[in-house]
């Protein structure tokens, strides 16, 4: 009875050292991850092991993961212009390490590849396109700026093994004394305006106003020359007009009953 106890341990820890060596052999790679090789003797192996299950020689192999899902990263950097003008520029990076160049990443780079890498070449690569550009360039000609910085940076990024899906200028702003001068020059083109609105407005008053002179002087000349070819038949009018006029009024005052004799021939003959 002992002895079979006795054999029956012994099953249980061989088999439980069968199963420690078994599962030293195996490793796992999970979605979004890919395993480069250390050989003790070989040194990094040149095959790249994708998702699921695979086996190696324990102590003498030794697996070393990478993400190569997308990941973002916010790179400040502060330059100068062509101008002279200092320019603080953030720079958001959505990058993904090549899955062929994880062998040579590891043996020239190492795991933390985006912190060794991605500082040095943006500050570069910032620094030589926004020098090409005066300070008020940089902000009319974002787009341009934009399109400089993702290329050469893709090329840069490219030679160590690194894929830019995307690339941004979040934040550009400039020096103190550059802000005022613009505030400045804002103000003065605003004063600028106003003044030649002012001006505009004041030739609008002064044109109404000679037409309005000439239309005057236009009507003055039409109605002497009619006085003086209709002579006293457009006098006469004006008189009978005006006598109209007065009658109408006094006939409707609640203090005039009747118009005194002769009342008529007042109002008719009125010079």
């Amino acid at each position: 009875m002992a002895g079979a106890l006795n054999r029956l341990a012994a099953f249980g820890v061989g088999l439980a050292a069968t199963g420690a060596i078994v599962n030293s052999t195996l490793y796992n790679v999970d979605g979004g991850e890919r395993v480069v090789i250390f050989d003790r003797f070989r040194g990094v192996l040149d095959s790249v092991s994708g998702e699921g299950t695979h086996f190696l020689v324990p102590w003498v192999q030794k697996p070393i993961f990478f993400s190569i899902r997308s990941k973002p990263r916010n790179v400040p950097v502060v330059t100068g212009s062509k101008d002279l003008q200092n320019v603080d520029i953030t720079l958001r990076l959505l990058f993904r390490p090549k899955e062929e160049k994880l062998p040579w990443i590891f043996s020239n780079v190492g795991v933390d590849f985006e912190e060794r890498v991605l500082p040095s070449i943006t500050t570069e690569v910032l620094k030589a396109v926004v020098a090409q550009f005066d300070a008020s360039e940089l902000i009319t000609q974002r787009e341009v700026v934009s399109q400089k910085v993702s290329e050469m940076l893709a090329e840069r990024a490219a030679y160590f093994g690194i894929i830019l899906d995307d690339m941004s200028i979040t934040h550009l702003s400039f020096g103190l004394e550059f802000t005022q001068a613009v505030e400045m020059k804002q103000v003065a083109q605003q004063e600028a305006e106003r003044a030649r609105f002012l001006v505009e407005k004041a030739e609008q008053y002064k044109q109404a106003a000679i037409i309005t002179a000439e239309g005057d002087a236009k009507a003055a000349e039409m109605l002497a020359k009619s006085f003086s070819e209709a002579g006293d038949g457009l006098i006469e009018l004006r008189r009978l007009e005006a006598a109209e006029e007065i009658a109408n009024t006094l006939s409707r005052s609640p203090n005039v009953a009747y118009l005194p004799g002769g009342g008529q021939n007042l109002l008719l003959q009125i010079r």
